[in-house]
């Protein structure tokens, strides 16, 4: 499974399902292998980063550079579960999960004001300034709860934000 030279068999597709906690159903699994294949142009049966640019959604994204950590050499099953995460079916604990990964760039499971502060500004690059930032920050914490010194774990994340009504989802075309 994985290189664009095999097929997917029923057996891998249900594994990949349960790899998902079938978030997709089997039309979209293929949907989903038939667009990897399309992006392991070398038929490794892993996506590098540099495929993962090729898509341009995904290289204009202001944050590519710590999507990239997250999904470089992805094998299908791995690729599956990732975007799992922006399925409408996936619960919000996962969708923050992916998010709380996003911040967390160093992978300690802590997340810093400076972690926090660093993905602010890969979003608002110029359009707010440093004390700005700092400022919106430190109320967003403050009113739940935690100060600029604090570190957040997945359960103080999914309470400072979880609150803000996430709506991150991706159609899965189905041929």
């Amino acid at each position: 499974m994985g290189n664009a030279s095999s097929m997917l068999t029923q057996y891998d597709i249900e594994e990949v399902q349960r790899h998902c906690h079938n978030l997709f159903s089997q039309q979209e699994i293929v949907s989903l292998y038939k667009r990897f294949c399309q992006l392991d142009r070398n038929a490794k049966g892993f996506i590098s980063a540099d495929e993962f640019l090729s898509v341009p959604e995904f290289a204009m994204n202001p944050l590519s550079q710590r999507l990239l950590k997250m999904v470089d050499g992805l094998n299908f099953k791995d690729f599956v579960a990732f975007l799992s995460a922006f399925s409408a079916k996936a619960s919000l604990e996962q969708k923050v999960g992916l998010i709380f990964k996003v911040y967390d760039s160093d992978g300690n499971g802590k997340v810093s004001f400076n972690d926090i502060l660093e993905v602010l500004q890969d979003l608002s690059g110029s359009f707010m300034s440093d004390e700005q930032r700092q400022q919106v920050l430190c109320q967003v914490l403050k009113e739940a709860g935690y100060t600029r010194e604090s570190y957040l774990m997945l359960d103080d994340f999914i309470k400072v934000f979880g609150h803000f009504g996430l709506k991150m989802e991706v159609e899965v075309p189905v041929d």
